[in-house]
């Protein structure tokens, strides 16, 4: 081979190794003199995380984000709702002491939108693959990404809503695979009368639910036990929050919950072995999944064709509906119930009972009372406005006074539901209570 050629190859190898090191700069802090550029990128100290610009697939636009090990995770995304057209953007520390992405003419296009910062700030990226903008001086915490989340949830990163005000903070999903624009679906806590769980929003309708939570697994996902999801917790922090969040050991059990555009949560996992990232849970797997697919007193069973049936005791209420498989109108009630009778000054001699539903995702909007599972049957029994109740020993005793909806018969976990009947529908094998 010529020398010339040689000596040629040795500087574009010099050229492009120089080039390398100028991209992943050696700093893990923004401040207002310390900044990157586009393609510079900073990397965690454990080689786990980085925080850069990228494009997604099929797209030429820009984006400031975080991802693990490789592009193809992206986890968070500052200027979703406003990309960079061109290669010219800059993260830096602006006047008023946030963190800011500013495109080509130097004009703001995104800001962690702090007010009243008193004093300079420096932004550090930590190996969590968290950014978190601290007051200098004092190192207080003004603002971190793990606050603001994108469509992933890490490991720490809560999911919250504030019961006293409102105040929520939720996944919410890409617009599309090359569009990380805020798209129609969200997922967040609810905490309604004590119960606790999970949702994902169509917009503003519910499209799945989780079951109650019981202090470390959701009751409604038929995988989930005491084993699976390690270190899920949360509950009321006493400050009028509602969080859900969950732990790893270390980072050969990574995994994250990613809300993609079709509206699914997804649990991947980290495999070191064929360094992706693979699915190992997602929140659809059967149509039983779809919040409220059967209707009102109906429950859908995946295995079962068609999936939905009335409970026993009630019917369609619109059969030629039903029978086209179009099930949004539910059941209602074939025989009046007993209690309702006698309210009505009508006379009758048997007493109401129950209907045990096994291994069931509960209704929703359950009422939650800390009670023995007695207690909770006898409160439910005198009341006639109560439908249905259940009862598991961290929860305690859940209660439903209105339409029994989001049913979902499981093949493993859920909890045992009793549903009030009339005497008249009760066979052999039901619980009657008199």
């Amino acid at each position: 081979m010529d020398f010339s050629y040689c000596a040629y190859l040795v500087s574009v190898l010099f050229i492009l190794c120089c080039y390398l090191l100028q991209v992943s700069v050696g700093i893990d802090t923004i401040t207002s003199s310390q900044f990157i550029k586009d393609p510079e990128t900073l990397i965690s100290n454990d080689g786990n995380f980085t925080f850069g610009f990228f494009s997604p697939i099929n797209s030429t636009n820009r984006y400031v984000g975080i991802w693990w090990k490789s592009q193809s995770t992206i986890i968070w995304v500052a200027n979703r709702n406003q990309p960079l057209n061109d290669s010219n953007g800059i993260v830096t520390i602006s006047e008023d002491g946030n963190l800011v992405v500013l495109n080509e003419q130097n004009r703001v296009i995104w800001s962690s939108n702090v007010s009243n910062i008193a004093s300079n700030t420096s932004c550090q990226f930590s190996d969590f693959g968290n950014l978190v903008l601290l007051e200098s001086t004092t190192g207080n915490i003004l603002w971190q990404s793990i606050q603001q989340p994108s469509d992933t949830l890490l490991p720490g990163m809560k999911l919250s809503i504030n019961t006293r005000t409102g105040k929520s903070v939720k996944l919410k999903s890409w617009k599309s695979p090359s569009g990380p624009s805020v798209g129609n679906f969200s997922c967040g806590t609810v905490e309604h009368l004590h119960i606790i769980e999970v949702f994902i929003w169509n917009n503003t309708r519910p499209y799945w639910r989780s079951g109650p939570w019981n202090g470390g697994v959701f009751t409604g996902i038929q995988t989930m036990t005491v084993a699976y999801f390690f270190g899920f917790r949360g509950g009321d922090d006493g400050e009028g929050n509602t969080n859900i969040y969950y732990t790893i050991q270390n980072d050969e059990e990574f995994f994250i919950y990613h809300l993609n555009s079709q509206g699914k949560l997804e649990e991947t996992w980290w495999d070191d072995e064929k360094k992706e990232m693979l699915v190992t849970w997602t929140s659809r797997e059967s149509e039983c999944d779809v919040y409220g697919i059967c209707g009102a007193f109906a429950s859908c069973n995946s295995l079962s064709s068609p999936i939905c049936s009335c409970l026993r005791g009630f019917e369609p209420r619109n059969i030629q509906e039903w029978n086209i498989h179009n099930w949004t109108g539910g059941c209602v009630r074939r025989t009046p119930l007993q209690c309702e009778r006698v309210n009505n000054k009508t006379k009758s001699t048997k007493e109401d009972g129950y209907l045990k539903l096994r291994m069931v995702k509960v209704p929703d909007f359950a009422e939650g009372l800390a009670v023995t599972p007695d207690i909770c049957r006898s409160l439910c029994l005198e009341n006639c406005s109560c439908l249905a109740y259940s009862h598991e020993a961290v929860i305690g005793c859940m209660t439903w006074t209105g339409n029994l909806l989001d049913i979902q018969q499981l093949e493993s976990g859920g909890l045992d539901l009793y549903v009030r009947v009339a005497y008249a529908e009760l066979g052999m094998l039901l619980v009657l209570f008199v």
